[in-house]
């Protein structure tokens, strides 16, 4: 008697552990990679925001009936920790597809890696133009608007400045070397007659920012263009602060009216920069007071631009595999090219051309209010406004 109830136990035990098997075969696995413990200030709301985005997915039903699973690795900001986490993504875990990083070159590790390996990739944030055009791949998309597209508008409000004698401030890696040519080129195309007088190229996360400001002060420029975010900013406004080196100049800043980069300047804030950046508090839109309300009913707290990117990757990625019906990969990326979907910014598209999705940004301009840096008169523009013509395009990203 004993080995018979063995014997169906042991059958009821195996039977258990096939229909758990099977159940979890029925999730959809994505994996998500970004640089948590390097640029908290960034990825800690970004990490909500694709959390919020697939509790929402799940209560709604999931992907075509089936649950959606986000596991999530660290990549420290290094190309070959993102790209190993990559290979243990999609060879341990099974994941359908990539998503997320943060830094460009992290970005272009990891579309490196899912051209050669035939995986979706869904870059989420690394902005150079590198990732859809020069080193575009038929497995990558992108999220954000690239650096081509907040340079246009930009240089849009920038052109009209009467300055002729500019200097640049970035940092000395892929994201900060692409978003100054391009702004140089768009900028000098409106403008024959302005002259580049002095470049400056701090390492990132480690900016030296007395020597730095004080090369630009002797430079002696009318004008200046910041591309530093983060804690690089927050050293070279107070640096600037001290020297005098923004008074009386004006200054074009890629990224710096997103909440995680101006909250830590606080009364610091230096007013009238023409930004890009994210005015959560005076967005009034439906789809963007859905957003709100949503993240702020689950974390008490407002949400940053990280916050919008983190929903709305995992949003896109969970439309894509809807639409293609199917976690094939040839599949994925038909149903990709030419997609549109709601955000919190309106319908975007991901254009088939590029990959490159009409994700806008808001320009406006640097303030403080109570204390703590705002971004006042703001404008949403259109991605899709913003973009090359095809023709253009096709000179510029290889054919798959």
């Amino acid at each position: 008697m004993r080995a018979r109830n063995y014997v169906v136990g042991a059958a009821f035990a195996l039977l258990a552990a096939g229909m758990g098997h099977s159940a979890l075969a029925e999730d959809i696995k994505i994996g998500e990679i970004n640089s948590y413990s390097l640029l908290p200030s960034f990825t800690e709301p970004y990490r909500k925001g694709w959390q919020l985005a697939v509790e929402e997915i799940n209560a709604a039903g999931g992907i075509n009936g089936k649950k959606l699973v986000v596991i999530s690795k660290d990549d420290g900001g290094k190309p070959a920790d993102a790209q190993t986490a990559a290979n243990e993504l999609v060879s341990s875990e099974g994941v359908a597809m990539l998503t997320g990083t943060f830094l460009s070159n992290i970005g272009l590790a990891v579309s490196d890696f899912a051209n050669q390996k035939k995986v979706f990739f869904l870059a989420a944030e690394p902005l150079t133009d590198a990732v859809t055009w020069a080193k575009g791949n038929k497995y990558t998309f992108r999220l954000r608007p690239s650096n081509y597209m907040q340079a246009a508008m930009l240089v849009e409000a920038a052109s009209k400045l009467p300055a002729k004698r500019w200097a640049t401030i970035a940092p000395n890696y892929e994201y900060g070397q692409s978003a100054v040519a391009v702004f140089k080129k768009l900028m000098s195309e409106k403008r024959p007659d302005i002259q580049w007088v002095d470049e400056q190229w701090p390492p990132q996360g480690k900016i030296d920012a007395g020597p730095v400001v004080q090369a630009v002060a002797q430079a002696n420029p009318e004008a200046i263009l910041n591309v530093t975010f983060g804690p690089d900013l927050v050293k070279l406004v107070r640096e600037g602060n001290t020297r005098g080196l923004f008074k009386g100049r004006e200054v074009v800043s890629f990224l710096t009216g997103e909440p995680e980069y101006l909250d830590p300047l606080k009364d610091e804030t230096p007013e009238g920069w023409i930004v890009t950046g994210y005015p959560w508090y005076s967005i009034k839109t439906p789809e963007h007071e859905a957003f709100l309300k949503a993240y702020q009913a689950k974390y008490n707290d407002y949400p940053r631009l990280g916050s919008i990117v983190g929903y709305q990757t995992i949003k896109a990625a969970a439309a894509i595999i809807a639409k293609a019906g199917s976690t094939d990969t040839d599949k994925m990326i038909a149903a990709a090219e030419g997609i549109s979907m709601p955000s919190p910014f309106g319908e975007i598209t991901f254009r088939k051309i590029d990959h490159q999705s009409t994700l806008g940004a808001f320009v406006g301009k640097t303030a403080q209010k109570d204390g703590k840096g705002v971004m006042v008169d703001a404008t949403y523009k259109k991605g899709s406004d913003y973009l090359p013509s095809d023709a253009e395009v096709a000179k510029l990203r290889p054919k798959d």
